[in-house]
């Protein structure tokens, strides 16, 4: 009997034990990213396209020209940077930038990228954005931000004024709703 007290003791300690893991592993990436934020480091590139958020250490490729309509087409973008929305300008042009990413994922699919606009929501009117397209920087400054249903989508279809908005989902690790940040050039 006391062989089988024992076992079950060990078994209970371990199941804690793998708990333990399995919440520090799942949550890591998040808490990195409050903890030891990724350094912005200097772009050098000559062509590509890049976003820098530097109040919240956020730094990604842009990938150009992505279907906002499709989920498997930006799902794929998405674990490469962040997307720009196909139908709308990219910098240097008049009109909207619209940039969409993650703030957070599933915890097995969980990257650099799917956390890129995890702290999106800290940003407040003044702060700076930057793009970088083809080695020529583009900055804006934040002038608003919203949190909106799903299903408002009209700013995805308003191209027409010179503005940049990035867009991910909040709460964090939800998809209730969509925060937006509009910015202008400078």
């Amino acid at each position: 009997m006391k062989n089988k007290q024992k076992f079950i003791h060990h078994l209970g300690n371990t199941f804690i034990i793998l708990s333990l893991v399995g919440f520090f592993y799942v949550f890591s990436p998040i808490l990195l990213a409050y903890l030891v934020p990724p350094v912005v480091k200097e772009i050098t590139a000559k062509t590509g396209t890049f976003i820098t958020i530097p109040k919240i250490h956020a730094q990604a490729p842009v990938i150009e020209h992505v279907d906002p309509w499709s989920e498997t087409t930006y799902q794929a973008a998405l674990k490469k940077g962040v997307a720009h929305a196909k139908g709308t300008s990219l910098p240097g042009e008049k009109g909207t930038i619209f940039v969409f990413a993650h703030s957070t994922g599933l915890p097995w699919e969980l990257t650099h990228f799917n956390t890129i606009f995890l702290r999106l929501g800290e940003l407040e009117i003044g702060d700076t954005i930057e793009i970088i397209k083809n080695g020529k920087v583009y900055y804006y400054k934040v002038s608003d931000k919203k949190e909106v249903e799903p299903s408002e989508v009209n700013y995805l279809l308003q191209t027409k004024k010179n503005q940049l908005i990035l867009q991910t989902c909040t709460p964090i690790g939800t998809s209730l709703k969509r925060l937006l940040i509009f910015a202008v050039s400078y």
